[in-house]
């Protein structure tokens, strides 16, 4: 039965605004209808001609091909930057249709005719609270205004009908309305060339050749290309010519302001990489200095070299073969060994950290495989249901503990197991439980002591030497996934899926005490050194570290993993390595006693694949070893991110005793042996080796 833990876990930026502009609100696309109905607008003549003779060229190049327009309507005209105008076509007015915008401006006409359907506007909107027209009304009404006479009466559009339409559309740009009560009239009574008087008095030019425009008489019109040679538009063509270039100037200074606003943002942010490489140039120079110094006092102390040694420099020597592999190890990793070096160089409290820096990346560049001392072949071999859930070895490395889904505890004698020649492998001591185990861990007082728990929620002390069952703890309602004895004997800690976590008196069948959790408590640990302080890991994906004197609150609460926390273990007093699914180990600082809550980890340490199973963690020293589904045992250095070390099992064919390679199996239990660096792991065939770092 696989340990599943899936199911657990469902349980300022900086303004470079350097320049305010006031067309601003121009440089956004706006469809030309929202812009005529915009409330605020006031009629500058030259900008009106501006966009008049723009849609004017449009229709006059469609004509001159042979196409008529169709739909010169301003909701098929969307207004750029700098009053712009762009034909568009649009697909339908329904709510929910899309926009394919057609740009005609060119020579891509692609239909005799150029015909769409009432369009739904897609396009930015107009500041808020200035649109005051219900925007798919006035499209509706929009295709009645535009409307040509013969076109009402049943017959066929023409060139002459796009004309009749630039009618109209002069009328609107030069007569804005405040609502649509007002609009729907005025646009109606236009039909039969019945202007307000406002028009003629103000613009008296403008309203004679929308009249002319408007003509009911198609053959009456002017044709297009008379449009743009006519007397009204001569007169202001110089003027015209004028605005269009202080346009396309403003666009330019515009452009050329972006263009600053965007050298001035790449300009701060390269400052600021270059006062942040600065910054750590400074940092290497110094290391530099003060490793080359003690190197050079080293070497005087051993009485070497002493012109090399008083200046300082490396003695120059033929690299031996491990020298050029370890070079090429470092180069591959440069920069994950660059990555934890600045890490703890920023977190250095005083020069010591050098020397932490300095042995780990030692111990990785010297230690690089795990060699296989023993394989532990046992007598169940044939049983299907062989996963180890846990190693545990007793206080002085003699013997070392299984357990798992068969519902045993077997204990093995070190020596016994690695002098063996033997092809099967049997405990010394063997002893049947009535339950699944997910546990196991030796007392560290008394050598024939250890503790169990197990799939029912059950907590078993055990006298090993005796084979027998001396406490039975029964107060969990669900698995209990870990149990931990502390410095004192007689004081041990469970964790369960039923989201509690208990201390027990192995003296008393009930506990002495509980942390109650809202998520499953997945695994328990007191500190190394002392019997008040424990943690404990959720599925929650959180580490909650407790002075036991006090369960209500916790001291620390640890955040940064993504999924459920499946082990956790102490490196010292103050240090501590959490295990997740989320395929992460993480090194966590408890020395901060003003901080409850710790959301940055000293180190991360990725390489290993955990997302679904419980795949062991074992201290040793400095070295963390934990395992992987992709059935390896990966070896960490606390001051290193990457792995160190990893060795890849293989699972042994029933029938043929020969190793094959099987990517369902899965390393489910390490443990290291004690002051060692010999390491026992368990993959979830139940096949079992110890290792030893090389």
């Amino acid at each position: 039965m696989d340990q599943l833990v899936d199911d657990m876990d469902n349980s300022s930026e900086t303004d470079h605004d350097h320049h305010d502009h006031d067309h601003e609100s121009t440089r956004k696309d706006i469809s030309l209808r929202q812009w005529l109905d915009n409330t605020n607008r006031v009629v500058e003549p030259l900008e009106c001609l501006h966009i008049f003779m723009q849609i004017v060229k449009i229709v006059n190049l469609a004509h001159s091909q042979g196409f008529v327009v169709h739909n010169n309507r301003p909701s098929c005209f969307v207004m750029s930057s700098f009053n712009h105008v762009s034909f568009i076509e649009s697909a339908t007015c329904s709510d929910s249709g899309s926009d394919s915008y057609q740009d005609v401006t060119s020579s891509n006409v692609s239909h005799k005719v150029l015909k769409t359907d009432c369009p739904e506007i897609n396009v930015k909107q107009a500041e808020e609270g200035k649109v005051m027209f219900p925007m798919k009304k006035i499209l509706e009404m929009e295709t009645s205004w535009y409307t040509s006479p013969e076109e009402a009466a049943g017959g066929p559009g023409s060139c002459a009908s796009d004309v009749y339409r630039l009618g109209v559309l002069l009328f609107e740009l030069y007569y804005p309305c405040s609502s649509l009560e007002e609009k729907n009239p005025t646009m109606c009574d236009l039909k039969h060339r019945v202007f307000p008087p406002q028009l003629h008095f103000k613009w008296p030019k403008e309203a004679f050749f929308v009249m002319r425009l408007l003509h009911p008489d198609p053959a009456s019109r002017p044709q297009i290309d008379e449009v743009l040679q006519s007397e009204f538009l001569n007169e202001f063509r110089e003027k015209l010519d004028e605005h269009e270039a202080a346009i396309e100037l403003e666009e330019k200074i515009v452009e050329q302001e972006l263009l600053l606003d965007f050298l001035l943002m790449l300009q701060q942010r390269k400052q600021e990489t270059a006062d942040y490489l600065q910054k750590k140039v400074s940092f290497l120079t110094s290391d530099l200095q003060q490793v080359t110094k003690f190197q050079a006092s080293m070497r005087r102390t051993h009485d070497q070299d002493d012109d090399n040694a008083s200046s300082g420099s490396r003695k120059r020597v033929k690299r031996t073969p491990k020298e050029n592999q370890e070079s090429s190890r470092m180069m591959k990793n440069i920069k994950k060994i660059e990555s934890a070096y600045f890490l703890a160089r920023n977190r250095a409290v005083n020069s010591g950290w050098i020397n932490s820096f300095m042995e780990g990346l030692s111990k990785y560049m010297s230690s690089s495989k795990l060699k296989v001392k023993a394989d532990l072949k046992q007598g169940d071999l044939f049983n299907s249901s062989s996963l180890v859930c846990s190693l545990s070895f007793d206080r002085d490395g003699e013997f070392f503990a299984t357990a798992g889904v068969n519902k045993k505890i077997k204990v093995f004698e070190y020596q016994s197991v690695l002098n063996s020649n033997r092809d099967i492998h049997f405990p010394l001591i063997e002893i049947p439980t009535r339950s699944k185990i997910s546990s196991v861990c030796w007392n560290s007082y008394i050598k024939s002591q250890c503790v169990s728990s197990n799939f029912e929620g059950v907590v078993q002390v055990w006298d090993v030497a005796q084979g027998r069952l001396s406490m039975e703890m029964k107060e969990h309602e669900r698995r209990a996934w870990s149990v931990d004895f502390s410095t004192d004997p007689k004081l041990l800690a469970s964790g369960s899926d039923d989201g509690c976590v208990k201390l027990w008196n192995i003296n008393q069948n009930s506990s002495i005490g509980t942390i109650r959790t809202k998520a499953n408590a997945c695994c328990v640990q007191f500190r190394c050194d002392s019997s008040n302080f424990l943690a404990f890991g959720s599925a929650d994906h959180r580490v909650y570290y407790h002075d036991i004197r006090n369960l209500n609150v916790p001291l620390h609460t640890l955040v940064g993993h993504k999924r459920t926390i499946s082990y956790i273990k102490f490196l010292d007093s103050k240090t501590l390595v959490s295990s997740s699914t989320d395929n992460t180990l993480k090194l966590w600082d408890l020395s901060d006693d003003t901080c409850q809550v710790v959301d940055r980890p000293i180190q991360s340490f990725s390489g290993h694949i955990n997302v679904k199973n419980f795949v062991g963690l074992s201290i040793s020293g400095n070295y963390i070893a934990t395992g992987s589904e992709t059935n390896e045992v990966f070896i960490y250095h606390k001051a290193l991110p990457m792995p160190a070390m990893s060795y890849k099992f293989n699972t042994t064919d029933p029938l043929s005793g020969n190793e094959v390679d099987d990517n369902e199996q899965f390393i489910s239990s390490v443990c290291w042996r004690p002051q060692s660096s010999t390491l026992v792991a368990a993959n979830s065939s139940g096949n079992i080796k110890v290792l030893e770092m090389d």
